[in-house]
């Protein structure tokens, strides 16, 4: 009977761990598709829940770092979502393929033209951003939430480095290793030599090891045409002499 009993406190404390895990969870992220290369570009997903169960999801505004601009961003279209992308004027001007950009986009906001998200689902909000950054390792985006009853989500919070993570953080885009080149192209050709040199070695190893495995095959075939040929040659005798 104590057995049972505590195995079903057990059961309730770890469905409440888990409860309270997933409340905490759900938020406002960005995630790349693939990587996002220090000096690339790259497609981004905002992926926002809604919390509420009473209200749905009929805004979204995100603010890009002013301390990283980005020259060139660009929304994929959202159906049932009014997409406005606004640009400001920067303070240091930026080098682009050899051309200075004097202003880059600050804000991109999503409107939803009817229901919004729904209480129990999510949606994706994808966006083309680019160059990204060579001299950080992470891009923090201000996100503003707001709900068809008005309430406004403000998911602000710069996480602490090593610390626990805060009640509304703001979404964090890691940023890996910077490809070859911006575009993540070959920087050197010998790279590529050195591979087309490795391919045809191993090209003409393989060629050589199929010419040996046929070479082998055909000997096997000779040798036992030649024992077929003797048996028969001795059994074809053995006929004549009865």
């Amino acid at each position: 009977m104590n057995v049972s009993r505590i195995a079903l406190a057990g059961g309730v404390a770890a469905s409440t761990v888990l409860l309270l895990a997933g409340t905490a969870s759900a938020h406002v992220s960005v995630q790349p598709q693939g990587e996002a290369a220090k000096g690339g570009y790259a497609t981004v997903n905002f992926k926002v829940p809604n919390e509420r169960d009473d209200a749905s999801t009929v805004k979204l505004e995100v603010n890009f770092p002013t301390d990283h601009p980005l020259a060139s961003v660009s929304p994929q279209p959202v159906a049932g979502w009014k997409i406005d992308v606004t640009r400001s004027k920067l303070a240091k001007p930026l080098e682009v393929h050899g051309k200075k950009i004097d202003e880059a986009v600050s804000k991109v906001t999503w409107t939803a033209d009817s229901k919004g998200i729904e209480p129990g689902f999510f949606q994706q909000f994808p966006l083309s951003v680019g160059q990204l950054p060579e001299d950080t390792d992470q891009m923090v985006f201000k996100v503003l939430q707001t709900y068809s009853n008005k309430e406004v989500v403000r998911w602000i919070e710069e996480p602490a480095e090593g610390g626990e993570e805060p009640e509304s953080p703001a979404p964090v885009l890691a940023l890996s290793a910077p490809a070859a080149d911006a575009h993540g192209a070959p920087a050197d050709d010998k790279s590529g030599e050195a591979a087309k040199e490795k391919t045809t070695a191993s090209s003409d190893d393989t060629s050589s090891s199929n010419s040996d495995s046929t070479a082998r095959v055909l000997g096997i075939v000779g040798i036992v045409v030649g024992v077929a040929g003797v048996a028969f040659g001795v059994l074809a005798g053995r006929r004549r002499n009865a």
